[in-house]
């Protein structure tokens, strides 16, 4: 019986290497399976047999480390980032998110980058592109927000294996210079406070200095929150920013969807608050109880004075016919405060700044500031330090404090720190 010759075709897979009729040496790794189920064997080809083993082992190396890039469709940056802020984000993100990365990808980051093969872009060219925003004319802020967006869509990217790198984790960010921000004293607070006594919905303002509530906080308000008797409020819900579509069908109105006399809501007006430190409980000052009793009465002659137009949604800070106040309007009311009441221009965040430095002047525990401000645990420190502002105020306090320990009247104390001095 003739001997069996041994066998030479490697096990499926198994790497191979030989040489071709064309002259050179090929390498084919198999690296793992494609959507089809078929094996995905990559094909390699160098001069020499020395160059191919090498070329193998490195690929077998990168399949091993998961550093592979996926096959099949080789992106553009400009279809990736589309594809991901429609058909990946979209779902998942709260439509403010979305709407931030809309925007930078529609408005910077196609124009300025879409061209690059998405597996070919390196960490330069954000870099550049990077600097050529802020050189025509866009903020730091807003390259940086940039940056945010396509470091988390090349993230995505990297986890579905279409790149081996996020280069944007390797990009340096363009760099923020941290905001001086002022918070107002108690004189200009009390200013502003008797200006809006003047306004509809003046306890708005009272809320927003008194217990520093984001915008969309105080505007998300709902009266079944809101427990007058026993003195406390609970934050659970978001006032969203509208968006609208047309509504003028086949004779389109010529205007902005905002402004269109048939324009029609596309977002609901608010959401649950979305971090369980945000979803809050906050006690009530005595003050600001009776004035939200008042505007409680305020809200009932108006509801009795618009009849069936009432739209009875249950918001505390509402349009005269019930419905949900557009933050945009909130804002400019806002400034024209400022300037009614003689005070410098700011910020509407700042009043929220303002009011945790109430709580630091006042020595309210860390603990309890993190809840009544609905800062998370773990960011708690950052925000503390970045919110609240060491005052005049506060530092007489505390001079005050030095003072009455080293010049307090001379007594015994007085005599031992003397001659720790002279022993020194």
């Amino acid at each position: 019986m003739p001997e069996k010759k041994p066998r030479t075709r490697q096990p499926n897979g198994a790497s191979s290497i030989y040489l071709g009729k064309d002259g050179k040496w090929h390498g084919r790794v198999t690296v793992g399976v494609r959507d089809d189920g078929t094996p995905d064997r990559r094909h390699i080809e160098r001069k020499s047999k020395a160059e191919v083993t090498r070329a193998v082992r490195e690929m077998e190396r990168a399949r091993d480390d998961k550093k592979l890039r996926k096959p099949g469709q080789s992106w553009t940056l400009q279809a990736w980032l589309e594809h991901w802020v429609e058909n990946i984000a979209k779902p998942y993100v709260s439509e403010n998110t979305y709407d931030g990365y809309e925007v930078d990808v529609r408005v910077h980051l196609v124009p300025g980058l879409g061209a690059h093969k998405l597996d070919k872009l390196e960490p330069e060219h954000l870099e550049r592109f990077y600097r050529k925003m802020q050189e025509s004319g866009s903020s730091a802020g807003t390259a940086h927000h940039a940056h945010r967006t396509i470091r988390v869509a090349l993230g995505e990217a990297k986890r579905r294996g279409h790149v081996v790198t996020n280069v944007a984790e390797i990009a340096k960010a363009p760099r923020l210079e941290e905001e001086d921000i002022e918070p107002f004293t108690i004189e200009e607070v009390q200013s502003l406070l008797v200006e809006a006594a003047k306004l509809r919905n003046s306890t708005r303002w009272v809320v927003a200095l008194a217990l520093g509530l984001r915008q969309g906080e105080a505007l998300g308000l709902h009266w079944e929150d809101v427990d007058v008797e026993a003195g406390y409020v609970r934050i659970r819900k978001n006032r969203l920013r509208p968006k609208y579509a047309h509504g003028c069908g086949d004779n389109p109105c010529g205007r902005k969807a905002g402004y269109c006399p048939q324009k029609q809501q596309t977002r609901r007006e608010h959401k649950s608050t979305k971090s369980r430190a945000g979803r809050r409980t906050i006690g009530l000052p005595d003050p600001l109880i009776k004035l939200l009793r008042q505007h409680q009465e305020q809200q009932e002659k108006e509801r009795s004075e618009a009849g069936t137009d009432w739209e009875g949604k249950g918001y505390v800070f509402a349009s005269p016919t019930g419905g949900p106040l557009s933050p945009n309007t909130d804002f400019h009311i806002w400034k024209r405060l400022l300037r009614d009441a003689g005070v410098r221009d700011g910020r509407l965040h700042d009043a929220r700044h303002t009011a945790a430095t109430v709580l630091l002047i006042l020595g309210v525990p860390d603990v309890v500031v993190d809840a009544i401000m609905g800062w998370e645990p773990g960011g708690a420190a950052r925000m503390r330090a970045r919110y609240m502002h060491v005052t005049g105020t506060l530092l007489r306090k505390v001079a005050q404090q030095v003072g009455d320990a080293l010049w307090e009247p001379a007594g015994a104390d007085n005599e031992t720190v003397g001659a720790g001095n002279k022993a020194n």
